[in-house]
């Protein structure tokens, strides 16, 4: 029985990975994000209302996309396509709940859960940010 015990967590643990990161995510860079948005001013507005998406330019790779989830949930995503090295071609441009890159392969994300969609499958989702609320209709994404 000692021996069958030993065999079982030997191979478990011989087919454990010791390095879980995916290399192929690493090519945006790792920018400070550090912004506070207030619902009630006009350029955020439409956030007060579920699946209303805005760009807030000037903070990550290439500007942050928001994207009101729920009545209570807002998430915020990198601008850039993370399967790409930082190009202009990267941008994500908006397309109601999704966005699309503009290089060749043009990758489309669902903005509700960051994952790509499609048939060109890849290793990495959107890189989200933080967000916290902070008081009456002000929100603050950090990473």
């Amino acid at each position: 029985m000692k021996k069958y015990v030993l065999l079982v967590l030997t191979g478990f643990l011989l087919s454990c990975s010791s390095d879980d990161t995916n290399n192929n995510c690493n090519f945006l860079i790792n920018v400070g994000v550090n912004a506070t948005i207030d619902l009630n001013l006009p350029q955020f507005s439409q956030l007060q209302f579920p699946s209303s998406v805005v760009r807030l330019e000037g903070q990550g790779n290439a500007g942050i996309i928001l994207v009101r989830v729920n009545n209570s949930t807002i998430r915020a995503w990198d601008g850039a396509d993370p399967n790409h090295v930082f190009d202009t071609c990267s941008r994500l441009e908006i397309n109601g709940i999704s966005a699309t890159c503009g290089c060749a392969d043009a990758n489309e994300y669902e903005l509700i859960s960051g994952q790509i969609l499609g048939d060109n499958p890849q290793p990495c989702t959107l890189r989200e940010y933080r967000v916290e609320a902070i008081g009456s209709n002000r929100f603050l994404i950090t990473n």
